[in-house]
Protein backbone atom coordinates (compact mmCIF):
# COMPACT_ATOMS: atom_id res chain seq x y z
CA UNK A 1 0.00 0.00 0.00
CA UNK A 2 2.08 2.94 -1.30
CA UNK A 3 0.44 5.99 -2.58
CA UNK A 4 -2.67 8.09 -1.22
CA UNK A 5 -5.82 6.57 0.14
CA UNK A 6 -8.30 7.20 -1.83
CA UNK A 7 -11.66 8.23 0.03
CA UNK A 8 -14.28 8.47 -2.72
CA UNK A 9 -14.22 10.20 -5.98
CA UNK A 10 -10.81 12.58 -6.75
CA UNK A 11 -11.01 12.45 -2.39
CA UNK A 12 -7.88 11.15 -0.70
CA UNK A 13 -5.68 11.07 2.14
CA UNK A 14 -2.05 11.42 1.76
CA UNK A 15 0.36 8.77 2.96
CA UNK A 16 2.05 11.14 5.27
CA UNK A 17 -1.10 11.71 7.42
CA UNK A 18 -1.24 8.22 8.42
CA UNK A 19 0.31 6.26 10.93
CA UNK A 20 1.02 2.59 10.72
CA UNK A 21 2.18 0.73 14.24
CA UNK A 22 2.44 -3.35 14.07
CA UNK A 23 2.91 -5.79 16.73
CA UNK A 24 1.73 -9.16 17.21
CA UNK A 25 -0.96 -10.83 16.45
CA UNK A 26 -3.24 -12.53 19.11
CA UNK A 27 -4.31 -16.54 18.83
CA UNK A 28 -2.15 -19.89 18.06
CA UNK A 29 0.63 -19.84 15.76
CA UNK A 30 3.33 -22.06 14.99
CA UNK A 31 6.82 -21.71 14.18
CA UNK A 32 7.32 -17.83 12.98
CA UNK A 33 4.61 -16.72 15.50
CA UNK A 34 7.16 -14.70 17.46
CA UNK A 35 9.47 -13.11 15.55
CA UNK A 36 6.43 -11.37 13.30
CA UNK A 37 4.68 -8.35 13.55
CA UNK A 38 1.60 -9.23 11.57
CA UNK A 39 -0.91 -6.96 13.38
CA UNK A 40 -1.88 -3.79 12.09
CA UNK A 41 -3.05 -0.56 13.71
CA UNK A 42 -3.94 2.50 11.68
CA UNK A 43 -4.31 5.76 12.95
CA UNK A 44 -5.69 8.83 11.25
CA UNK A 45 -5.97 12.43 13.01
CA UNK A 46 -9.44 12.97 11.64
CA UNK A 47 -9.55 16.38 13.40
CA UNK A 48 -6.30 17.68 12.48
CA UNK A 49 -6.35 16.75 8.94
CA UNK A 50 -6.50 19.24 6.23
CA UNK A 51 -7.28 16.97 3.25
CA UNK A 52 -10.83 16.81 3.82
CA UNK A 53 -12.41 18.68 2.26
CA UNK A 54 -14.63 20.62 5.33
CA UNK A 55 -18.23 19.55 5.12
CA UNK A 56 -16.52 15.81 4.70
CA UNK A 57 -14.58 16.80 7.84
CA UNK A 58 -17.51 18.13 10.16
CA UNK A 59 -19.45 15.27 8.57
CA UNK A 60 -16.71 12.30 9.98
CA UNK A 61 -15.95 14.18 12.91
CA UNK A 62 -20.16 14.38 14.55
CA UNK A 63 -20.88 11.17 12.86
CA UNK A 64 -17.43 8.91 14.42
CA UNK A 65 -17.28 10.76 18.12
CA UNK A 66 -18.06 7.93 19.55
CA UNK A 67 -14.84 5.87 17.94
CA UNK A 68 -12.00 8.97 18.67
CA UNK A 69 -9.58 9.24 21.10
CA UNK A 70 -8.42 12.66 20.77
CA UNK A 71 -9.73 13.26 17.25
CA UNK A 72 -7.48 10.16 16.05
CA UNK A 73 -9.71 7.24 14.49
CA UNK A 74 -8.35 3.83 14.76
CA UNK A 75 -8.63 0.88 12.81
CA UNK A 76 -6.70 -2.93 13.35
CA UNK A 77 -6.39 -5.56 11.26
CA UNK A 78 -4.87 -8.95 11.99
CA UNK A 79 -7.30 -11.94 10.09
CA UNK A 80 -4.20 -12.61 8.00
CA UNK A 81 -1.01 -13.82 8.26
CA UNK A 82 0.90 -11.47 6.14
CA UNK A 83 1.66 -8.52 7.46
CA UNK A 84 1.42 -6.84 3.89
CA UNK A 85 -2.23 -8.20 3.45
CA UNK A 86 -3.72 -6.76 7.21
CA UNK A 87 -2.11 -3.21 5.88
CA UNK A 88 -3.88 -3.52 2.70
CA UNK A 89 -7.28 -4.70 4.61
CA UNK A 90 -6.52 -1.99 7.76
CA UNK A 91 -6.48 1.05 4.57
CA UNK A 92 -9.72 -0.52 2.92
CA UNK A 93 -11.72 -0.23 6.20
CA UNK A 94 -10.30 3.25 7.17
CA UNK A 95 -11.41 4.21 3.63
CA UNK A 96 -14.91 2.48 4.05
CA UNK A 97 -15.50 4.12 7.13
CA UNK A 98 -14.21 7.59 6.02
CA UNK A 99 -16.52 7.35 2.74
CA UNK A 100 -19.74 6.56 5.15
CA UNK A 101 -18.72 9.08 7.78
CA UNK A 102 -18.59 11.68 4.92
CA UNK A 103 -21.46 11.03 3.25
CA UNK A 104 -23.97 13.23 3.04
CA UNK A 105 -27.58 12.32 4.94
CA UNK A 106 -30.34 10.43 3.19
CA UNK A 107 -33.22 12.25 2.26
CA UNK A 108 -35.91 12.77 4.68
CA UNK A 109 -38.76 10.34 4.00
CA UNK A 110 -41.97 11.63 2.22
CA UNK A 111 -45.43 10.04 4.12
CA UNK A 112 -47.65 8.93 1.15
CA UNK A 113 -51.27 7.83 1.59
CA UNK A 114 -52.37 4.13 1.57
CA UNK A 115 -54.29 3.91 -2.11
CA UNK A 116 -58.59 3.39 -1.30
CA UNK A 117 -58.27 0.50 -3.24
CA UNK A 118 -56.07 -1.39 -0.97
CA UNK A 119 -57.77 -0.52 2.17
CA UNK A 120 -60.94 -1.17 0.49
CA UNK A 121 -59.39 -4.86 -0.98
CA UNK A 122 -58.30 -5.63 2.59
CA UNK A 123 -61.81 -4.49 4.60
CA UNK A 124 -63.57 -6.49 2.25
CA UNK A 125 -60.97 -9.61 2.77
CA UNK A 126 -61.87 -9.25 6.80
CA UNK A 127 -65.87 -8.73 6.05
CA UNK A 128 -65.98 -11.97 3.67
CA UNK A 129 -63.96 -13.85 6.78
CA UNK A 130 -66.11 -12.87 9.70
CA UNK A 131 -69.56 -13.93 7.20
CA UNK A 132 -67.48 -17.21 6.78
CA UNK A 133 -66.75 -17.95 10.50
CA UNK A 134 -70.68 -16.55 11.54
CA UNK A 135 -72.10 -19.46 8.66
CA UNK A 136 -70.48 -22.18 10.85
CA UNK A 137 -72.39 -21.23 14.05
CA UNK A 138 -74.70 -23.26 15.39
CA UNK A 139 -77.91 -20.84 14.43
CA UNK A 140 -80.69 -22.30 11.89
CA UNK A 141 -79.32 -25.28 11.50
CA UNK A 142 -82.65 -26.63 13.63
Amino acid sequence: MSGPLVIRGSVSVPEAELMWRFSRSSGPGGQHVNTSDSQVELRFDLAGTQSLPAVWKERALERLAGRLVDGVVVVRASEHRSQWRNRETAAVRLAALLAQAAAPPPKPRRPTKIPRGINERRLRGKRERGELKRGRSERGWD
